[in-house]
């Protein structure tokens, strides 16, 4: 018995399904990267980062300052781990390559901040006091 369905039926669904198919699983083969991903690799570059830090002899408050875009329990993990495994092996810290920043100075004030200041450091009149050197007028 032969089935009612065309065979050129029969091949286009085929073909359209397999389509869809590869449509479906080759989000990998343009290049998107899954979310799942893209977390695992901040993960490993935190601690990669906190690593570095550690054997540069960096403060962890150090590490956080100069990475600011880096996942930050990632990069204490990682901080940690290699502490860990320092003292461990009895490995010395090495010379930072980049020197620390200086102190930055504090922004200078605009002038309508400091009228403000002077004029509310200044004591006011009080008015008692109006009243005594009116009394005395």
């Amino acid at each position: 018995m032969q089935s009612s369905t065309h065979p050129t039926l029969r091949y286009l669904s085929t073909a359209l399904s397999l389509a869809a198919l590869m449509a479906l699983s080759g989000c990998d083969y343009l290049g998107i990267e899954p979310a799942s991903k893209a977390a695992e690799d901040k993960v490993a570059e935190g601690k990669a980062i906190g690593g570095a830090c550690r054997h540069a002899n960096r403060a962890l408050e150090d590490c956080y300052r100069y990475n600011p875009k880096a996942h930050k329990a990632a990069v204490f993990d990682g901080w940690k781990d290699m502490d860990v495994y320092m003292r461990e092996n009895k490995l010395d810290t090495i010379a930072p390559v980049t020197p620390p920043e200086p102190a930055k100075k504090p922004a200078a004030k605009p002038a309508d901040e400091e009228m403000i200041t002077e004029s509310a450091d200044k004591p006011a009149d009080k008015p008692a006091d109006k009243k005594a050197s009116a009394a005395k007028h």
